[in-house]
């Protein structure tokens, strides 16, 4: 095959995988058999396998996964992707009626009403047509770039085809899309029988799921587990006109988007209200989970007189419908143990039917809320979903218990390790604190790999899971003794990569120590409270015999803290962990030595917003280099706030406790980098 005919062959198949992938997923009217389908998938793939020079970004074989990334990029959204206000009764929804009236200055206002998907808000971009960027929601200002996770959702155009563009007749300069992914809930199902056939902790509800899977660094994970999409919404756009909901779900559906598929357009909020009790009992019947319908002004102009506030649209509110409840015998209370060590009670129950599934477990959350419920095993309990995707037990019928229940003993020791569990002051939660728990081996690896503790390249998510499933490591120290022959033979590894991966592992033995207290994993000991401590200590070991005094005669470190330390050095998986760590060539005492008589020395700073010539990470290094604190948090003791660009409550905080604020070229001033 010459190159000008395979690339011919390419386009051809490209232009027929999309329509069968735009006939299945967004009209569901497939036309061909999944065998089908899988047979001109292949044929793409091989093509472009053998002439990679007509591979493209916007190709259907992008669909199945490209190479693990090393990790997420943090993305600016251009207008903020707010949250909403939420309501759970029709007279607050007329409350919102009126207030949108008076904003308006009539008594006329048309609504779109919409369901309220519950997954994770996402936003597309696209530039001419072509698929540039997929974001998180993250904190509504910044989030995390999952483009590549995102492209393996085939409701999902790649590209927006010419075809597709009769709607003001061409494609956008730049187009910003917004919706809400999910799982519905037979890939959620399928994810979980996975998940329980390796022994893995089950996912609590489709959104936990959701979430996780938008986390993976391998986009070959994500394609597996199938997820969907809904759009809903507009963000930045040029080259294109639309004048309300109405006509963006027109637009969206001509250039080839899923869209929501039940919405109504609304005179007044009374037909509003009617839609939603009309759709009431129709919920369970849905393939997916929502928790509630969205009511939005349909109008664009309308929403731009109204405007939003700091959190939320003033035209757009959520309408959830109250909890569904259901009566049943709790059998038993399991303990599980999470990857932070927290033990958190399962109630066992006799199955039951609830909001159109059946439930048989349910969160008891923590040991005061047993104590509170006065739970015991053999009580009838009421069940409730919370917004209609957690069962939890909320109430106990006392009435009708046997006089011989006794109460829960809740465990002082972890089910999984045997280490003693601890209930720090001011935390309802109960934990194991032990390095050596197994239940958060791999929570523990990665956090102690990640960036800003020992900076292991190379360790990410999926070794991670290969390591402990196959037992390669054990504890936290048994990444230092790890055979490069083993690691290299796991799946999706390879000589060059286990080499790359033994150089980084090497280079951690000479980490600060405050990376490595941080990296250790001390319950309330983040990266700040891990430099003072470093700072002070000079030494791993004269940390693992201070005693609480000591502690809290460093500045910025509470008693909650203090107490978290002593715990865990007392423990004596940490102390095998340390000889180990010790034995492997991990250095224990590097400090690095700053500079004094600055005015920077002593004093706290915290950094909020974006700054133009430093990361926080660069900018936070630099005030530890100058013998100053960085902290995450404002607070009384805080001296300086850095001010950069679209900053977020820390700023106001600061104000209201009078810590002097410094923009970015007053702090490059102070530090002596000015020009």
């Amino acid at each position: 095959m010459t190159k000008t005919e395979a690339k011919t062959k390419i386009e051809k198949l490209r232009t027929e995988i999309e329509r069968h992938n735009y006939k299945y997923y967004i009209e569901a009217k497939p036309v061909i058999s999944d065998q089908e389908f899988d047979r001109l998938m292949r044929g793409l793939i091989d093509l472009e396998e053998k002439f990679p020079e007509f591979r493209t970004p916007d190709s259907p074989s992008q669909r199945v996964g490209g190479a693990p990334l090393k990790e997420f990029k943090t993305v600016r959204h251009t207008i903020p992707m707010l949250s909403m206000d939420n309501t759970y009764s029709y007279d607050e929804l007329r409350e919102f009626d009126e207030r949108v009236k008076k904003g308006l200055a009539r008594n006329q206002v048309n609504y779109f009403i919409e369901e309220k998907i519950d997954g994770v808000s996402i936003s597309l971009t696209y530039e001419e047509g072509l698929f540039i960027l997929g974001a998180t929601r993250g904190d509504g200002r910044f989030g995390d770039d999952v483009t590549e996770n995102l492209k393996t959702i085939r409701e999902i155009p790649l590209r927006i085809p010419l075809s597709r563009t009769k709607f003001k007749g061409k494609i956008p300069e730049l187009l910003e899309v917004r919706g809400e992914v999910y799982l519905s809930h037979k890939s959620f199902e399928s994810c979980n029988r996975v998940k329980e056939q390796r022994g893995e902790e089950l996912f609590a509800n489709p959104r936990n799921a959701c979430a996780g899977t938008l986390k993976l660094l391998d986009p070959k994970l994500v394609a597996k587990r199938d997820l969907s999409i809904f759009c809903h919404g507009i963000g930045a756009v040029k080259g294109a006109h639309v004048k309300s909901q109405t006509e963006l779900f027109d637009f969206f559906h001509e250039l080839g988007f899923k869209m929501i598929e039940h919405t109504k357009r609304a005179k007044d909020i009374e037909e509003v209200i009617e839609f939603a009790e009309a759709f009431k009992n129709k919920r369970s019947k849905l393939e997916y989970e929502i928790d509630g319908l969205v009511v939005k002004v349909d109008s664009f102009s309308d929403r731009e007189q109204l405007g939003v506030t700091s959190k939320a649209p003033r035209w757009m509110i959520a309408y959830k419908y109250p909890a569904e409840r259901a009566e049943t015998i709790l059998e038993d209370i399991e303990i599980s143990v999470g990857r932070t060590g927290t033990l958190t009670p399962v109630a066992i129950l006799r199955p039951v039917r609830l909001s159109g599934t059946t439930v048989s477990r349910a969160s008891l959350h923590n040991r005061d809320e047993i104590d509170r419920l006065d739970a015991r095993i053999g009580d009838q309990v009421l069940v409730e979903k919370s917004g209609e995707i957690i069962p939890k037990v909320v109430g106990v019928l006392t009435e009708k218990r046997k006089k011989s229940l006794r109460k829960f003993p809740f465990p002082d020791h972890c089910p999984v390790c045997g280490s003693k569990a601890v209930q720090v002051a001011d935390e309802v939660a109960v934990r194991c604190v032990s390095l050596a728990c197994p239940a958060q081996l791999k929570g523990r690896i990665k956090h102690y790999a990640m960036r800003d503790a020992m900076d292991i390249e190379g360790l990410g998510d999926v070794l991670i899971e290969q390591l402990v499933e196959k037992k390669l490591a054990k504890d936290l120290a048994d990444i230092y003794y790890l055979d490069i022959e083993e690691v290299a033979g796991l799946e999706r590894m390879g000589k060059k990569s286990a080499e790359n991966l033994f150089e980084g592992i090497e280079a951690s033995k000479s980490r600060d120590l405050y990376r490595l207290i941080f990296g250790l994993g001390i319950l309330n000991v983040g990266e700040h409270a891990a430099q003072l401590l470093a700072d002070r200590f000079k030494h791993l070991d004269k940390l693992v015999d201070v005693n609480e005094e000591d502690l809290l005669a460093i500045r910025e470190i509470g008693p909650t803290t203090a107490q978290s330390i002593v715990d865990f050095f007392k423990q004596a998986g940490t102390h095998k962990i340390i000889e180990k760590l010790r034995k492997a060539g991990v250095r224990f005492n590097i400090v690095e030595a700053k500079k004094e008589g600055t005015p920077f020395s002593g004093k706290t700073f915290v950094v909020t917003g974006s700054l133009k010539n430093y990361s926080r990470t660069d900018a936070e290094q630099l005030v530890r280099k100058l013998g100053g604190y960085a902290s995450s948090s404002v607070s009384k003791k805080t001296d300086f706030l850095v001010l950069g660009e679209e900053p977020g409550s820390k700023y106001d905080k600061a104000k209201e406790l009078g810590v002097k604020i410094l923009k970015e070229d007053e702090f490059e001033k102070m530090a002596g980098r000015s020009k």
